[in-house]
């Protein structure tokens, strides 16, 4: 913590949520400089160091580079600092089973923000509040419960919505930062430039759905209907869309991974049989590289 404190001052950066777990840990900031990659590098190394004299040890301490992810603030801040805040109990055997113990315990988790956010006199200058609590109306009590609701009614995995690994926010959102991108030739050199360069999961859907006359709502969910029509929209969102086969599922109604490899398996299949489906997907998807 002296660390982070030190390396937040240096930088400017504004920490509005943190937790520390025994092998990783979540960092919600805000960088006004822009300065993101110099104060993670000031941070990591001056941990490392810090951490090697203490164990008299050498060599690198972390697996690899940090994960960083720009947040569309206005829709994702308050579920991403609920999910950052859960870390702790995100195991449901651990720490008791009961709503009401798990909260006991993340108050009493030293490592986190989350006490400072239920209880005022747990605040930490370093850490901005106002931000995420504002979102919320701006009371400890209504963020409390918040938090109690995501343990008892369960909450989505932000990461789930990520496009192109590194961006979380709606449509309108991830395209104005697309515009921000700059040199398109910088993608080929950067793996995570070039995923996010993919084409959004609304924009193939909607081609998808265009060409082969078909609601999206029908190629949704565990159906047996319209089997082509989803297998194309499973095949454009893998190819165009740089998602995994688990996403598919998830995007296209809680699907097993397996189903949507089989579909797609299936897809190929059938274009050997119906040239008009081929005939259908070459313009799909040159649609999309024309978009």
């Amino acid at each position: 913590m002296e660390k982070l404190r030190g390396s937040l001052a240096n930088y400017q950066v504004e920490l509005h949520a943190y937790v520390l777990m025994s092998n990783h840990f979540h960092l919600l900031v805000a960088t006004p400089k822009g300065n993101l990659s110099e104060f993670m590098r000031h941070f990591n190394i001056s941990y490392t160091a810090a951490y090697n004299r203490r164990h008299r040890r050498v060599g690198h301490l972390y697996q690899g580079r940090y994960k960083a992810i720009l947040v569309d603030q206005d829709n994702y801040l308050l579920e991403l600092s609920r999910y950052v805040h859960l870390n702790p109990v995100r195991i449901k055997s651990s720490h008791g089973g009961s709503v009401g113990e798990r909260i006991r315990y993340l108050e009493r988790y030293r490592w986190s923000s989350l006490p400072g956010y239920i209880k005022a006199i747990n605040k930490q200058p370093w850490v901005q509040y106002g931000m995420v609590l504002g979102q919320i109306g701006g009371g400890r009590k209504k963020y409390a419960e918040f938090v109690a609701e995501g343990m008892e009614r369960g909450y989505d995995t932000p990461w789930d919505s990520v496009t192109g690994q590194v961006v979380l926010g709606q449509e309108g959102f991830v395209e104005r930062i697309k515009g921000r991108m700059g040199d398109p030739g910088a993608a080929r050199e950067q793996p995570s430039a070039r995923e996010f360069a993919a084409k959004s999961a609304a924009v193939i859907m909607r081609q998808v759905c265009r060409r082969l006359s078909v609601k999206e709502n029908e190629i949704r969910g565990k159906r047996i209907g319209n089997r082509d029509e989803r297998a194309a929209a499973m095949e454009m969102l893998y190819r165009h869309g740089e998602m995994s086969q688990a996403a598919i599922g998830k995007l296209l109604g809680g699907l097993d991974y397996t189903t949507v490899s089989r579909e797609r398996k299936r897809l190929r299949d059938r274009v050997r049989e119906d040239k008009n489906l081929g005939i259908a997907l070459a313009e799909i998807e040159d649609g999309l590289r024309h978009k």
